[in-house]
């Protein structure tokens, strides 16, 4: 079996692959429109050719200015493959090999959308476990589970109880309050993060995948509490396809104040005065802390989603 990068050449072939798994993917009119703005690229499409069949299909994902794939969106592999597993680790190793060939700092994560209850579904369970299965073998290990959230206009925008004051601050500031946010963080990601590499490096992550986002920098907010405490992060943010919470955080000294709630607030106020129509939101199913407030927000659990990555450095 030939493992390789498509051309336009193979682009009928790319889109008549069709996943008929009750699992996330992405169908042909989604590639074709993302395609065109660069959002999915030939060079990040990857197929296992038997003959002339495609046996298998890996769709990368990125940002239309990204370098380099961002995440694994949509891995097929035809039902009559006796080992769908193998083929798909053998057809992941390839295109991670190749995008670290050509300088990315870290293989693309594998982004999987599921139902709510997707456990008790045997039919998703299976769909799961083969993909799990060879991303594992890939080098994707770490996994994390998130649950994601959505508010819309219907739900009515949370009032200010008016006990924080929200400002603006330079770069250095919003540092090192991300600095001080990480400790003691339920985030998964973070507390590998700080694990791997200390707080310092943690906080010039996060600050810079922000920046990097599509989110407006003049969203952000540095929070303080009524006497000028620095109590925290507000960072409305946005994904390609809307308005999204971002990031937000309380210093380890004054958790347990019930600010999230505040905070949370002030992030939905500023997406619904700019006109939103629907704000997301993922936190880990671990940290029950942050769900709770989404749902007190009144924020809508829609769906989970599980992450495969490498692990950090």
């Amino acid at each position: 079996m030939l493992f390789r990068p498509t051309t336009e050449a193979d682009l009928d072939r790319v889109v008549a692959c069709t996943v008929d798994e009750p699992i996330s993917w992405i169908p042909a009119d989604r590639y074709l429109a993302e395609l065109a703005e660069g959002m999915y690229r030939p060079q990040w499409t990857w197929i296992a050719e038997d003959g002339d069949r495609v046996m298998a299909r890996a769709l990368w994902w990125g940002q239309s200015d990204s370098t380099h794939p961002i995440a694994l969106d949509c891995l097929y592999v035809d039902a009559s493959v006796p080992d769908r597993a193998a083929v798909a680790a053998e057809l992941l190793t390839a295109g991670l090999r190749a995008f670290g060939e050509q300088g990315a700092s870290k293989p693309p994560l594998y982004n999987l959308t599921l139902p709510n209850g997707w456990r008790a579904d045997p039919a998703v369970s299976a769909a799961l476990a083969w993909r799990r299965q060879a991303a594992l073998a890939a080098g994707l290990t770490d996994e994390v589970e998130r649950l994601r959230f959505e508010w819309t206009p219907d739900l009515g925008v949370p009032a200010s109880r008016g006990r924080l004051t929200f400002t603006d601050a330079s770069d250095e500031e919003f540092l090192e309050v991300f600095r001080r946010i990480a400790e003691g963080s339920l985030d998964a990601e973070t507390r590998r993060n700080l694990a791997a590499k200390g707080a310092e490096a943690t906080a010039r992550h996060e600050m810079d995948f922000y920046l990097d986002c599509p989110g407006e920098r003049e969203w952000w907010r540095i929070v303080h509490t009524p006497e000028g405490a620095v109590a925290g992060l507000a960072i409305p943010s946005a994904t390609p396809y809307n308005p999204n919470v971002g990031y937000l955080g309380v210093v380890p000294e004054l958790r347990g104040h019930g600010y999230v709630d505040d905070i949370l607030a002030e992030i939905t106020r500023i997406h619904a005065e700019n006109g939103a129509e629907l704000i997301t939101a993922t936190t880990d199913t671990t940290n029950a802390p942050m769900a709770a407030a989404f749902e007190r927000a009144g924020y809508r659990n829609t769906q989970v989603r599980v992450l495969l990555s490498a692990p950090s450095d």
